[in-house]
This record gives structure tokens, C-alpha cells and sequence, in this order.
């Protein structure tokens, strides 16, 4: 932006950033009436919202072979992503899984800034298009609400707040119970509720805690969630450029500002585009005026840009004064989404998701920890053999039974399975312990190094090295 175009705003805007829209002179809470918004985006964005939605409410009925199609079961440990198990030993490829989620929304940020903020997060989508919309039904329009605020405390007032966050509380508890569901499991929900709470007081005390939580954040907390605690949109301030794309004013065509007159040709008048109807600021979740520029309050949910277009649409002026654009763009007219940061984001995230589908790619259905027993040492096993005990943890990662075989790879030797053979059955893990029997004659060391064959119906799932302890004597 031009020093000449900051001097304009600077004239038209004033003293903005004084202040927040949340807060009033007191320094106390304004609540924000948001004008309930209309208009293709917001069309869009609801298309996406009950797309979201249904996916959110409708996946922990889902089942694949029996489990969860999803689930993230800290409790135990166990996690299910697209019907695939997940267990402690795969911990690398979350955390590989994760450093790629957090270049993905930098790269994002960085090209199209909080786009994600005004269409997919959840905390937008149930304010949005859900919340808000029972309190568009029951209390009106952004005036309705704000003449019933200001009213006393009658029958009019109590029954319409009352029902209002009877039903926010219920809603509450759906989402709590969902979110439950994919932590435990939509079975043990459903037992949760079926039997009681005094049956499952950890849960349901669980349950109400997470219902508090949604019913507080949506019933009084709301933007602040945007404003206050989200780290995503601190992050903003540090991963935006001049090439990224917002949704942005057009000061160039809007500059300078005056009231509408049918009568006058706003051309031989100086005057720009912007009619200063305030229709902007009145549909704005966060309370915010675009024309100031991007904000940090600003969550790029559209309500501006159609709330604008149809004003154009009236005064008969062309749509997009407040449109998708960065502020390069709206400087040059012209906008170039990659630049080199984004070029190099882009390059070493597609070296993560390579990285990452390789792993997946090699990742084994079942793994096997082997370790000597703690505090034992070699015996004689007979007058011709030493013994070691050994100790295996096997996790199966698949949903079937798989019989187990442990066969040593090098040297000689016999491996001696205490209890019986091993069977991991699906999704489980299993521990036993077992003899590693060598000959004396074999041995040329006190530790020997050794590869133990893990095998299932014949074929090598695995192997594993490790060492057999033998008699000093040996080093001699």
C-alpha cells in the first residue's frame, strides 16, 4: 500500500485499532448482534457446514469390521483413522502426521489467510449454522435481539431466553456425547446412557464437563474463542504477507466514501464506490469494519462480500468492492497467490507426505519387542546347552488371529515358547516369554548377537536383534 492510500484510509478510518468492537468504553463486554447474513457465499458456506456436519455426527456410527471407523481412544491407547489400527508403537507417524498437519495450515494460511476459520472450523460452523440460527428463530433478527436486551425482565423476555438456552444446553450435550463417542466409542456412550449415571459416574461426570464446556462457549463466550484463545489466529499476524489472499476492501474503488444520492453522478462528485451503509460492519460476527483492512478479529466468513454485492446490486455499481484479493492485488490490480515462501512450504510439504506414505507404506501388521527377562542370567540347559529368558511383546494391528512362530535366524539353537504357542488375536496385545537354547559348542563370546525370526502361517512378519548371554570363561 502506497503512502498516498494509507493517507486516505488513514483519513476515512480514524482511530480503529484503539479499540475492539467487544469491548465498550467501560472497558466491559458488548455483546455482538450480528445481522443474520444472505447471499451466494453464505449459501456456500452452508452447503459446506451440513456436508461437515453430517460427517462430525454420522462417522461414530460408522463401523469396519466390526470397530470404529474413527476413533481416538487416549484412555487406552488405541486409535482408529479411516478403519486403519493405530497403537503406541506407531507414535512416530502421529507425530510425523501432525508436523505435516501444521505445514499444511501454515502453506494454507500463508496463500488464502483464515479461510479455513470462515468454512470449515468447528467452532465457526456450530456458532454459525447452528446457535445462531435457533437464536435467529427464537429471538429474531440482529434488531429483534437488541430490543429484547434492552427490555425488562417480563414474560416475553424470560420465555424466549429460557427455551433459547434450554435447547443451547441440549444441543451441548449432543456434541458432548458425539465428541465421547470418538474417544470411547459410540457403544459405551449408548451404555453410559442406557444405564445410568450411577452406573458410569466417571463418564457422566465426563460428559457434563464437556457439555459445560460447549454450553459456555457457544451460549456466552461465542467470537471471543476467535479474539482471546485460538492460537491459529495469533498465528495469522506472522504467516500473512501482501500476496496473501483475504477477504479485502477495494480502497482504490471505494475511496473516497459518501452517502447514496440517485440524482447524483457520483463520478463528477469524486466520490467512490462506497456508499458507507455500514452493512459490512452490522453482518460481521467479530463486530469488525473490513474497510479498516485486515484484522486480526477477521475470520474471512464472506458475510462482508455479500452483504456488500448486494448493495452494488442496488445502487447499480458492479460487485466484488469487498471480495477474495490481497492487498498487493488490490494495490495492483492483479493478484500472484506464489511467491517464494509458498513455493518453498509447498516443496518440503510434499517431501513430508512422501516421507509420510512411505511409512505407511512399510508400516507392519504386527510388531514385536523382544528383551531379556530383567535380573536373570544364562543357565545350563542340560549338560550341553545354555539357556537366556526372553520376554515378547507382540501387537497385532490387524483385526484378525494370527498364530505366532519364533524361529532363530542365525547360529544354532532352539527356541523353547513357554505356555504354549502364541495367538494375538486381533487388535490385541499379547506378552510371553520364552527359552533361547544354544549349544555350548556354538558360543565364542559372552554376548553373542542374534536375529530372531517372528513368523505368522509361515511367512516373516518380522525380526528382531538382540544378544545371548553366555560365561565370561568364553572371552578367555
Amino acid at each position: 500500500m502506497s503512502e498516498s492510500d494509507s493517507e486516505i484510509l488513514e483519513g476515512t478510518q480514524g482511530s480503529f485499532r484503539d479499540k475492539i468492537a467487544t469491548m465498550d468504553d467501560q472497558g466491559k463486554r458488548a455483546w455482538i448482534y450480528p445481522k443474520k447474513p444472505k447471499g451466494k457465499k453464505y449459501n456456500q458456506r452452508w452447503i459446506v457446514a451440513s456436508i461437515l456436519l453430517a460427517i462430525l455426527f454420522i462417522t461414530p456410527w460408522i463401523k469396519y469390521k466390526g470397530e470404529p471407523f474413527m476413533l481416538f481412544n487416549i484412555l487406552e491407547r488405541k486409535f482408529i483413522l479411516f478403519g486403519n489400527l493405530f497403537w503406541p508403537q506407531d507414535f512416530h507417524l502421529v507425530v510425523l502426521g501432525i508436523i505435516t498437519l501444521i505445514v499444511f495450515i501454515i502453506l494454507f494460511t500463508v496463500i488464502f489467510g483464515r479461510l479455513f476459520c470462515g468454512w470449515a472450523c468447528p467452532q465457526t460452523i456450530f456458532m454459525e449454522f447452528v446457535f445462531r440460527q435457533i437464536e435467529y428463530l427464537i429471538e429474531g433478527d440482529f434488531g429483534d435481539q437488541k430490543k429484547l436486551a434492552r427490555q425488562p425482565w417480563n414474560f416475553n423476555k424470560i420465555w424466549r431466553k429460557s427455551l433459547k438456552h434450554i435447547i443451547f444446553f441440549s444441543i451441548a450435550v449432543l456434541i458432548a456425547n458425539t465428541f465421547l463417542s470418538y474417544i470411547v466409542g459410540v457403544e459405551r456412550v449408548k451404555e453410559l446412557i442406557t444405564d445410568g449415571p450411577s452406573s458410569h459416574l466417571g463418564g457422566f461426570i465426563a460428559m457434563l464437563l464437556f457439555s459445560g464446556a460447549f454450553y459456555f462457549i457457544f451460549a456466552f463466550f461465542r467470537e471471543q474463542v476467535c479474539l482471546i484463545a485460538c492460537p491459529y489466529g495469533r498465528l495469522q499476524g506472522v504467516l500473512l504477507d501482501n500476496k496473501s489472499i483475504v477477504v479485502a476492501y477495494d480502497y482504490k474503488r471505494g475511496e473516497p466514501r459518501g452517502k447514496h444520492n440517485p440524482l447524483e453522478d457520483r463520478d463528477k462528485a469524486e466520490k467512490g464506490d462506497c456508499i458507507d451503509c455500514k452493512n459490512c460492519i452490522t453482518v460481521c460476527p467479530t463486530g469488525i469494519d473490513i474497510r479498516n483492512g485486515t484484522q486480526l478479529e477477521c475470520i474471512n466468513c464472506t458475510a462482508c462480500m455479500d452483504a456488500c454485492d448486494s448493495i452494488m446490486d442496488r445502487v447499480k455499481k458492479p460487485r466484488g468492492l469487498i471480495r477474495y484479493s490481497s492487498e498487493k492485488g488490490i494495490a495492483e490490480g492483479h493478484n500472484s497467490i506464489f511467491n517464494a515462501r509458498a513455493i518453498a512450504y509447498s516443496a518440503f510439504l510434499t517431501l513430508l507426505l512422501i516421507l509420510l506414505a512411505g511409512l505407511f507404506t512399510l508400516r507392519t501388521e504386527v510388531e514385536a519387542t523382544i528383551l531379556r527377562v530383567p535380573g536373570t542370567l544364562f543357565q545350563e540347559y542340560g549338560p550341553e546347552n545354555y539357556s537366556n529368558v526372553y520376554k515378547i511383546q507382540l501387537v497385532n494391528k490387524t483385526r484378525a488371529d494370527l498364530p505366532v512362530e519364533l524361529k532363530l535366524e542365525t547360529g544354532e539353537g532352539e527356541v523353547i515358547v513357554m505356555g504354549g504357542p502364541i495367538l494375538v488375536s486381533g487388535g490385541k496385545v499379547v506378552e510371553s516369554n520364552f527359552l533361547l537354547v544354544k549349544p555350548k559348542t556354538s558360543l565364542s563370546s559372552s554376548n553373542t548377537s542374534i536375529i530372531i525370526g517372528v513368523y505368522s502361517e509361515g511367512k516373516q512378519i518380522e525380526k528382531f536383534n538382540t544378544t545371548f548371554i553366555g560365561p565370561n570363561s568364553l572371552d578367555k
